[in-house]
Protein backbone atom coordinates (compact mmCIF):
# COMPACT_ATOMS: atom_id res chain seq x y z
CA UNK A 1 0.00 0.00 0.00
CA UNK A 2 1.22 3.32 -1.32
CA UNK A 3 -0.03 6.28 0.86
CA UNK A 4 -0.08 9.81 -1.21
CA UNK A 5 -0.77 13.33 1.02
CA UNK A 6 -0.91 15.73 -1.21
CA UNK A 7 -3.93 18.83 -1.15
CA UNK A 8 -4.16 19.64 -4.95
CA UNK A 9 -7.17 17.47 -5.65
CA UNK A 10 -5.64 16.86 -9.64
CA UNK A 11 -2.42 15.48 -8.62
CA UNK A 12 -3.53 13.46 -6.24
CA UNK A 13 -6.01 11.75 -8.34
CA UNK A 14 -3.47 11.61 -11.42
CA UNK A 15 -1.07 9.99 -9.06
CA UNK A 16 -3.54 7.32 -7.53
CA UNK A 17 -4.40 6.74 -10.60
CA UNK A 18 -1.69 6.23 -12.46
CA UNK A 19 -0.42 3.63 -9.43
CA UNK A 20 -3.17 1.93 -9.54
CA UNK A 21 -3.28 1.68 -13.69
CA UNK A 22 0.68 0.15 -12.47
CA UNK A 23 -0.43 -2.40 -10.24
CA UNK A 24 0.03 -0.62 -6.76
CA UNK A 25 -2.53 -0.58 -3.93
CA UNK A 26 -3.13 3.35 -2.76
CA UNK A 27 -4.79 5.77 -0.60
CA UNK A 28 -4.63 9.22 -1.08
CA UNK A 29 -5.20 11.87 1.35
CA UNK A 30 -5.77 15.43 0.82
CA UNK A 31 -5.39 16.71 5.41
CA UNK A 32 -2.45 15.86 7.17
CA UNK A 33 -5.48 14.76 10.38
CA UNK A 34 -6.56 11.81 7.82
CA UNK A 35 -3.17 10.68 6.94
CA UNK A 36 -2.58 10.27 10.29
CA UNK A 37 -6.05 8.69 11.43
CA UNK A 38 -5.01 6.18 8.33
CA UNK A 39 -1.59 5.19 9.87
CA UNK A 40 -2.75 4.45 12.99
CA UNK A 41 -4.53 1.83 11.75
CA UNK A 42 -2.40 0.72 8.73
CA UNK A 43 1.36 1.71 7.80
CA UNK A 44 2.05 2.09 4.32
CA UNK A 45 5.17 0.72 2.28
CA UNK A 46 6.15 3.82 1.22
CA UNK A 47 4.67 7.51 1.42
CA UNK A 48 4.89 10.15 -0.99
CA UNK A 49 4.77 13.58 0.63
CA UNK A 50 3.91 16.98 -0.29
CA UNK A 51 5.29 19.65 1.45
CA UNK A 52 3.10 22.62 1.38
CA UNK A 53 -0.02 21.41 3.39
CA UNK A 54 -2.86 22.52 5.71
CA UNK A 55 -2.84 22.03 9.33
CA UNK A 56 0.81 20.90 9.17
CA UNK A 57 3.59 21.31 6.69
CA UNK A 58 5.39 18.37 5.16
CA UNK A 59 8.86 18.68 6.52
CA UNK A 60 7.11 18.36 10.05
CA UNK A 61 4.85 15.43 9.23
CA UNK A 62 8.71 13.42 7.81
CA UNK A 63 10.11 14.73 11.52
CA UNK A 64 7.73 13.10 13.70
CA UNK A 65 8.00 9.84 11.18
CA UNK A 66 11.53 9.42 11.74
CA UNK A 67 11.34 10.49 15.42
CA UNK A 68 9.19 7.63 15.95
CA UNK A 69 10.03 4.30 17.00
CA UNK A 70 6.63 2.35 14.86
CA UNK A 71 7.01 4.62 11.60
CA UNK A 72 10.87 5.70 11.07
CA UNK A 73 11.56 3.24 8.43
CA UNK A 74 8.79 4.00 6.15
CA UNK A 75 10.45 5.26 3.33
CA UNK A 76 9.06 8.83 1.97
CA UNK A 77 9.72 10.44 -1.11
CA UNK A 78 9.00 14.66 -1.00
CA UNK A 79 7.06 15.92 -3.81
CA UNK A 80 7.10 19.45 -4.14
CA UNK A 81 7.37 22.81 -5.97
CA UNK A 82 10.37 23.88 -3.69
CA UNK A 83 13.24 22.97 -5.57
CA UNK A 84 16.57 25.06 -4.28
CA UNK A 85 19.27 23.41 -2.97
CA UNK A 86 18.32 24.64 0.08
CA UNK A 87 14.84 22.93 0.27
CA UNK A 88 16.48 19.79 -0.65
CA UNK A 89 19.08 19.67 1.87
CA UNK A 90 16.19 20.44 4.09
CA UNK A 91 13.61 17.73 2.60
CA UNK A 92 16.94 15.15 3.09
CA UNK A 93 18.08 16.08 6.58
CA UNK A 94 14.39 15.30 7.80
CA UNK A 95 15.19 12.10 6.54
CA UNK A 96 13.34 11.82 2.86
CA UNK A 97 14.36 8.97 0.94
CA UNK A 98 14.06 10.91 -2.55
CA UNK A 99 13.08 14.69 -3.61
CA UNK A 100 11.02 14.87 -6.77
CA UNK A 101 10.28 18.77 -7.60
CA UNK A 102 7.08 19.66 -9.69
CA UNK A 103 6.08 19.52 -12.02
CA UNK A 104 7.26 16.20 -12.96
CA UNK A 105 6.56 13.05 -15.49
CA UNK A 106 4.42 10.43 -14.44
CA UNK A 107 6.81 7.71 -15.62
CA UNK A 108 9.67 9.62 -13.94
CA UNK A 109 7.72 9.25 -10.23
CA UNK A 110 7.21 5.48 -11.31
CA UNK A 111 10.74 5.10 -11.43
CA UNK A 112 11.39 7.08 -8.35
CA UNK A 113 8.98 4.78 -6.60
CA UNK A 114 10.46 1.52 -8.08
CA UNK A 115 14.07 2.48 -6.65
CA UNK A 116 13.17 3.33 -3.22
CA UNK A 117 10.94 -0.10 -2.87
CA UNK A 118 14.23 -1.52 -4.17
CA UNK A 119 16.38 -0.18 -1.60
CA UNK A 120 13.62 -1.13 1.24
CA UNK A 121 13.21 -5.33 -0.02
CA UNK A 122 13.82 -7.86 2.04
CA UNK A 123 17.22 -9.41 1.69
CA UNK A 124 18.50 -12.41 3.02
CA UNK A 125 20.00 -12.08 6.53
CA UNK A 126 23.70 -11.35 6.98
CA UNK A 127 25.91 -10.92 10.21
CA UNK A 128 28.36 -8.94 8.02
CA UNK A 129 29.51 -5.77 9.93
CA UNK A 130 31.37 -2.96 7.97
CA UNK A 131 33.74 -1.17 10.60
CA UNK A 132 36.57 2.25 9.64
CA UNK A 133 37.71 4.18 12.40
CA UNK A 134 34.84 5.36 14.62
CA UNK A 135 32.15 4.34 12.49
CA UNK A 136 30.55 0.35 12.22
CA UNK A 137 27.60 -0.37 10.00
CA UNK A 138 25.55 -3.36 10.72
CA UNK A 139 24.07 -4.12 7.03
CA UNK A 140 21.59 -6.48 8.81
CA UNK A 141 19.94 -4.94 11.18
CA UNK A 142 20.50 -1.51 8.22
CA UNK A 143 21.76 0.39 11.72
CA UNK A 144 25.05 3.07 12.02
CA UNK A 145 26.99 3.76 14.65
CA UNK A 146 29.58 6.64 15.45
CA UNK A 147 31.24 5.92 18.24
CA UNK A 148 28.76 3.51 19.54
CA UNK A 149 26.04 6.19 19.06
CA UNK A 150 23.53 5.11 16.78
CA UNK A 151 22.62 7.89 13.72
CA UNK A 152 20.04 7.39 11.81
CA UNK A 153 20.27 7.47 7.77
CA UNK A 154 17.86 7.94 5.10
CA UNK A 155 18.35 4.32 2.80
CA UNK A 156 20.84 6.40 -0.42
CA UNK A 157 22.07 7.64 2.71
CA UNK A 158 22.74 3.86 4.17
CA UNK A 159 23.84 2.68 0.74
CA UNK A 160 26.29 5.82 -0.07
CA UNK A 161 28.49 5.01 3.00
CA UNK A 162 28.30 1.46 3.10
CA UNK A 163 29.56 1.67 -0.47
CA UNK A 164 31.80 4.15 0.11
CA UNK A 165 32.58 1.92 3.10
CA UNK A 166 33.09 -1.63 0.67
CA UNK A 167 35.69 0.11 -1.40
CA UNK A 168 37.40 2.43 1.03
CA UNK A 169 40.75 3.39 -0.54
CA UNK A 170 39.10 3.33 -3.83
CA UNK A 171 38.10 6.96 -5.61
CA UNK A 172 33.92 6.15 -6.62
CA UNK A 173 33.10 8.51 -9.46
CA UNK A 174 29.60 10.44 -9.00
CA UNK A 175 28.33 8.15 -11.99
CA UNK A 176 29.61 4.70 -10.10
CA UNK A 177 27.24 5.72 -7.12
CA UNK A 178 24.32 7.14 -9.27
CA UNK A 179 24.53 3.41 -10.73
CA UNK A 180 24.73 1.41 -7.41
CA UNK A 181 22.62 3.36 -5.21
CA UNK A 182 19.80 5.25 -7.69
CA UNK A 183 19.91 1.23 -10.12
CA UNK A 184 18.41 4.88 -12.36
CA UNK A 185 20.21 7.65 -14.18
CA UNK A 186 17.13 9.21 -16.12
CA UNK A 187 16.04 12.43 -14.16
CA UNK A 188 19.03 12.33 -11.49
CA UNK A 189 21.69 14.74 -11.72
CA UNK A 190 25.39 14.13 -10.09
CA UNK A 191 23.86 17.43 -7.82
CA UNK A 192 22.08 15.07 -6.25
CA UNK A 193 25.01 12.46 -5.32
CA UNK A 194 26.95 15.36 -3.88
CA UNK A 195 23.57 16.81 -1.67
CA UNK A 196 23.35 13.33 -0.14
CA UNK A 197 26.61 13.33 0.81
CA UNK A 198 26.55 16.98 2.37
CA UNK A 199 23.28 15.39 4.97
CA UNK A 200 25.83 12.19 5.25
CA UNK A 201 28.87 13.96 6.05
CA UNK A 202 26.45 16.46 8.90
CA UNK A 203 25.09 13.71 10.49
CA UNK A 204 28.76 11.77 10.69
CA UNK A 205 29.64 14.77 12.51
CA UNK A 206 33.63 14.78 12.67
CA UNK A 207 33.72 11.50 10.93
CA UNK A 208 32.08 12.94 8.23
CA UNK A 209 35.94 13.99 7.53
CA UNK A 210 36.46 10.47 6.30
CA UNK A 211 34.83 10.92 2.97
CA UNK A 212 37.17 12.61 1.28
CA UNK A 213 35.73 14.68 -2.15
CA UNK A 214 38.36 13.80 -5.19
CA UNK A 215 37.78 17.10 -7.78
CA UNK A 216 36.44 16.92 -10.43
CA UNK A 217 35.84 13.20 -10.26
CA UNK A 218 33.83 11.75 -6.70
CA UNK A 219 34.53 10.53 -3.36
CA UNK A 220 36.55 8.25 -1.61
CA UNK A 221 36.47 6.73 1.72
CA UNK A 222 39.84 6.94 3.83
Amino acid sequence: MIYILEDDENIRKLIVYTLQSQGYECTGFEKPSDFWTALNGSAPQLLLLDIMLPEEDGISILKKLRQSTQYKSIPVIMLTAKDTEFDVVTGLDAGADDYVTKPFGMMTLISRIKAVLRRYEHTEETSEILEADDIKIDLAKHSVYVKDRQIFLTVKEFDLLSLLLQNRGNVMSREQLLDSVWKIDADIESRTVDVHIKTLRQKLDAAGDLIETIRGVGYKFI
